[in-house]
């Protein structure tokens, strides 16, 4: 194992520091003993609004956004911020339907409102729905989160795939062994911790690299204006993502990050995330009332968009310092390609103990990751499956099992984290969009289905079912390397220039684009089913 150039004793003297915290932050917690399944999963309900909304923010950026969002400004603009209308769009529909449901009911799990209203074949589906979505989801986070740990250790991302493995088993064996300490309580003030050395990590690296820019501020707007001759601006926030003038719909299918993304695909996605994905609404739930949990999404949803921009900004200024070497101090160094870009200017220009800092915030962001997913996902199990087959058994075996849950999921994350190694790298996508696109195979099915559960009086088990299944595979079927093969028989129009006839596979759909299909085709099979009359509504 060779060890990254330039991290020294004194950065992993910081790490170390960084570690100490957190473990000290558990044994603290763990003084406070744990009685029951539902204590570990949802605290005392007694978590104030702000420490849930920063828990929230927490859980929903990791190191996706850590390394991701960067990317999306150095090598686009900064219209991935425009998305944020749609988190907050969706924080106040929550706020005002689906929490005040969930505490009326009680629930320990999101997905007991599904028993009320169906049955429970429907809550089993769809919270084994949500877990395998959340394996997906969390063990792509991981991948992320292991790329620059990698850089630390081996010195070279390329040097042998069994390295990201490695890494990936770190990372796992961390997180998982801390979730276990203390529940859904330990997590959220831990989520605190981790979300001041995160954003505060994301703060140095503004400053860093504004003092390696030997520019006044007018220059370096003016050349994010105008970043190459004819090239368009860096600075482009919003795009409206209408063209009249287009053929057929009006509109580019293509386009990820446009106002119509925002407001179908992204609304859908963070409606689904907060109020659907027991990880996220896990913590609404240990707000001590509704109002203070609707009062905690719309709280998280507002002081994201500016952590994101803070990110967005990195992304800016790295391309000024790599790309414009005119505007910057020496020394130079060689640019790295990819996913390597951030990390490496971590690596090879971040002072000696900010580099120490810098990694301590990936390092947050990956564990609050584990963190949640694992508590989430071992709730949804224990809560909607094992009390089932086990009923009437004391408060310690369950709080046991549910232990050996957290165990259990976190070998299949890390399991699915060393999948997407090879998955990502023949996707072509940026890193938040990979992160992204793999949640919306569950996701979809989840939105139709908790659409029909609280806005209609429609639905049945046999049709939640049904809906999961067609969600996921409407989101199978919209994938590039399915739908090039299928659509390709699917003519749509006379021949091109090419002498080749137009076909659906011409058509390039964006992830935010297919979740809007395969949600809507969800709800439309849910709603189908009219046999649940006996359920509460």
């Amino acid at each position: 194992m060779t060890l990254a150039a330039g991290f020294t004793n004194v950065d992993w003297a910081v790490v170390a520091l960084y570690f100490v915290l957190l473990a000290g932050t558990g044994w603290v917690f763990s003084l406070r003993k744990v009685r029951s399944d539902r204590e570990y999963f949802l605290g005392e309900r007694n978590a104030p609004v702000w420490a849930v909304a920063v828990s929230i923010l927490a859980t929903a950026l990791s190191a996706a956004t850590f390394i991701g969002a960067p990317m999306e400004s150095y090598t686009g603009d900064l219209t991935y911020i425009s998305t944020s209308i749609g988190p907050i769009v969706a924080a106040f529909v929550i706020a005002a339907f689906f929490v005040p449901v969930y505490y009326r009911y009680n629930v320990t799990t999101v997905y007991q409102l599904l028993e009320r209203r169906f049955g429970p074949a429907a809550r089993g589906a769809a919270s084994w729905t949500f877990m395998i979505g959340r394996v997906f989801a969390s063990g792509a986070r991981i991948y992320i989160a292991a790329i620059p740990l990698t850089m630390i250790l081996y010195g070279d991302l390329h040097a042998d795939r069994g390295a990201m493995l490695v890494a990936i088993a770190l990372l796992m064996a961390a997180g998982t062994g801390y979730t276990l300490v203390g529940g859904m309580r330990s997590i959220i003030w831990t989520d605190v911790i981790q979300t001041v050395v995160f954003v505060g990590a994301a703060a140095v690296s503004v400053w860093v690299l504004w003092g390696i820019i030997d520019r006044p501020a007018a220059e370096v707007i003016a050349a994010l204006r105008e970043p190459a001759p004819g090239a368009p601006s860096k600075l482009t926030v919003l795009r409206a993502g209408v063209d009249p003038g287009a053929p057929g719909l009006g509109f580019d299918l293509s386009q990820s990050y446009t106002l119509l993304t925002a407001l179908t695909g992204f609304m859908l996605l963070n409606l689904a995330a907060l109020g659907t994905d027991q990880d996220l609404a896990q913590r609404m739930l240990s707000c001590r009332s509704a109002a203070k949990g609707a009062q905690s999404v719309i709280l998280s949803q507002l002081i994201t968009v500016p952590v994101v921009l803070l990110f967005l900004l990195i992304g800016l200024l790295l391309f000024v310092v790599n790309r414009r070497p005119d505007l910057v101090a020496p020394p130079a160094y060689e640019v790295a390609a990819g996913t390597k870009v951030f990390p490496q200017f971590i690596l090879q220009r971040m002072p000696t103990g900010l580099k120490g800092l810098m990694m301590a915030g990936l390092f947050a962001a990956a564990l609050t990751t584990i963190l949640s997913a694992l508590n989430a996902m071992s709730a949804a199990f224990v809560t909607d499956f094992y009390r089932k087959v086990r009923p009437a058994r004391e408060d310690g075996h369950y709080l046991r099992v549910s232990r050996l849950a957290v165990v259990g999921w976190g070998v299949v994350v890390g399991g699915f984290a060393m999948l997407c190694v090879a998955w990502h790298e023949g996707s072509g996508e940026t890193l938040i969009q990979f992160a992204l696109k793999v949640m919306i195979f569950a996701y979809a099915g989840l939105v139709g289905v908790f659409f029909c559960a609280i806005f209609t009086r429609r639905g049945a088990a046999w049709s939640v079912i049904a809906a999961l299944v067609v969600g996921a595979a409407a989101v199978l079927l919209l994938e590039p390397l399915f739908w090039s093969r299928w659509a390709a028989h699917v003519p749509i129009g006379g021949e091109t220039a090419s002498g080749a006839a137009r076909t659906l596979a011409d058509v390039t759909i964006a992830f935010p684009w297919r979740l809007t299909i395969a949600a809507a085709c969800a709800f439309a099979v849910c709603v189908s089913g009219t046999d649940a009359a006996c359920h509460e509504k």
